[in-house]
């Protein structure tokens, strides 16, 4: 039975490889670099272009993102592609498995958040905000509310739509919304996590829906 399977890596893999036979050892030589498991997260809810990319992480560099997305396209955790006409621009898209960690990495950063270190102040992106929606939704607390709110930031498109106590989210505009809500993606967090009227973000539609829907998401206690 063969117990090896030689993969492609990257040199800078080659050098900084573990020699540990544990999955999770592979999995920090594959996503363990500064800044990698940031663009992924920043592909979870769809292809991206790299200038979005470096608007959502405005700490990286051009050089240090074009060095990640080469890392991770040749580890087979993104895809390079074209968009079709007119667009005909090239988009870093996550690939299936890499989609496959970022349950995983998102209650990783649930986990994190718990330490006293861990400071909320700092800004978050579209793509943050959202997915922390997904990871910090409480479906205890959402009994038979149903809903879809639109979220709009700047140029960016995303909504929530939460079912059934099960809460789904997604890059775009829905068929159609409840509500629509406008802001700075930093401005959600304390209405979402803080207790801070929904009124402060001027959603348009179903207020009460607004309301009831940014009660239904809980951080986890601090340690």
């Amino acid at each position: 039975m063969k117990l090896e399977k030689t993969t492609k890596v990257g040199r800078a893999e080659a050098k900084r490889g573990y020699e540990d036979a544990c999955g999770l050892a592979h999995a920090l030589e594959l996503i363990g670099e500064r800044w990698a498991p940031l663009v992924l997260r920043e592909l979870w809810l769809g292809p991206r272009r790299f200038s979005g990319l470096r608007a959502s992480l405005p700490g990286i560099s051009a050089n240090v993102l074009t060095q990640r997305l080469t890392g991770l396209e040749e580890r087979g955790l993104v895809r390079r592609k074209q968009l079709p006409p007119p667009s005909s621009v090239p988009v870093y898209q996550a690939t299936e498995w890499a989609m496959e960690a970022a349950t995983t990495l998102c209650q990783l950063g649930r986990w994190a958040s718990r330490a006293p270190g861990h400071d909320p102040s700092h800004p978050v992106s579209p793509v943050a905000i959202m997915m922390s929606m997904k990871v910090n939704f409480d479906p205890s607390l959402a009994g038979d509310f149903k809903g879809i709110v639109a979220f709009h930031f700047g140029e960016a498109r995303y909504f929530a739509e939460i079912r059934d106590a099960q809460i789904r989210v997604e890059r775009g505009d829905p068929t159609s919304a409840d509500v629509t809500i406008s802001c700075d993606p930093n401005a959600l967090k304390p209405v979402l996590y803080g207790g801070a009227p929904v009124e402060s973000l001027r959603p348009e539609g179903n207020i009460e829906i607004a309301r009831r829907f940014m009660t239904l998401f809980s951080l986890p206690p601090k340690l």
